[in-house]
């Protein structure tokens, strides 16, 4: 049986390494080809070389910080959005495992907000965040200060409960045995967690930082929501100055394919760094 499988694998993979193919490969290849061209539809496009990436940086000679500005915000919302969710949600998942009363019920209500749209949530908060500023001659928008913090309080309200879910599945997972061991040996609750708890949950922080890590330099809808990129584009997230560049300027197809590119090498390189990192902390532990 194990023989019949080996001989005819590559006719059950096929199937899905063609269609990975049409629908991700080819796809991604062509748009970094495009990113080299100056294009108004996909096959209406005219070769101009790294043209396009000069012109992310320079304006007619000029210097446009306008993408350089996006990079350091979004990455500066990333670590930010990581550090609370993933704190809070690990802080939520240990109260929620110590056996106290309607902890499904609570587990219910904090995983909620994941359901809800990323615009729809965006909207609601919208009026809210609005309603509580006007009482000081303010909105969302009025700095990009107040845009930062709105989009990590919805961010961070939205996710907290997924990771959350996660973490209660990881800590659920650690053998009871182990945890009685320690106690038995003297450990204080705060020696539990440092050589016990978090070494075993070293795959689940993994997952959970690696989503949110993701997810951050990713965000989209609720900056489109709730932010627009106001006042004047200082709370543009990378993907919405992409979609702005895109879809925003005439003749800046290019352009923004090539942000596009630049922005796909940066997420996959902080993805691969980070996992590399996660992966030689649990081999150490």
């Amino acid at each position: 049986m194990e023989k019949a499988i080996k001989r005819y694998f590559p006719i059950f993979v096929l199937p899905t390494m063609v269609a990975f193919f049409i629908g991700f490969i080819a796809p991604f290849a062509y748009g970094i080809f495009l990113s080299f061209c100056k294009f108004t539809t996909v096959v209406d496009w005219e070769w101009v070389g790294f043209s396009n990436y000069t012109r992310i940086f320079f304006v007619n000679g000029k210097l446009d910080t306008t993408f350089l500005h996006s990079l350091w915000y979004t990455t500066l919302f990333t670590a930010v959005s990581v550090l609370i969710i993933n704190v809070v949600s690990f802080s939520i998942a240990m109260a929620l495992t110590k056996g106290i009363k309607g902890t499904n019920i609570f587990r219910t209500v904090f995983f909620m907000p994941n359901l809800i749209g990323g615009i729809v949530l965006s909207y609601i908060w919208l009026m809210l965040f609005n309603s509580v500023l006007a009482h000081f001659s303010k909105t969302i928008v009025s700095t990009q200060w107040y845009a930062f913090w709105g989009l990590i309080i919805v961010v961070c309200w939205q996710q907290i409960g997924y990771m959350m879910i996660i973490y209660v599945a990881g800590i659920q997972n650690i053998p009871g045995d182990l945890i009685e061991a320690a106690k038995i040996d003297g450990a204080n609750n705060l020696q539990l967690l440092r050589n016990v708890t978090l070494p075993m949950l070293m795959p689940t922080i993994t997952v959970c930082t690696f989503l949110t890590l993701t997810n951050g330099f990713k965000l989209f809808d609720q900056n489109l929501a709730l932010t627009g990129g106001n006042p004047g584009k200082m709370s543009q997230l990378l993907a919405l100055n992409i979609y702005d560049t895109m879809y925003g300027t005439t003749g800046w197809q290019g352009v923004g394919q090539a942000k596009a590119v630049i922005f796909f090498i940066l997420v996959a390189l902080i993805s691969l760094a980070q996992n590399k990192l996660s992966t030689s902390k649990e081999v150490q532990d």
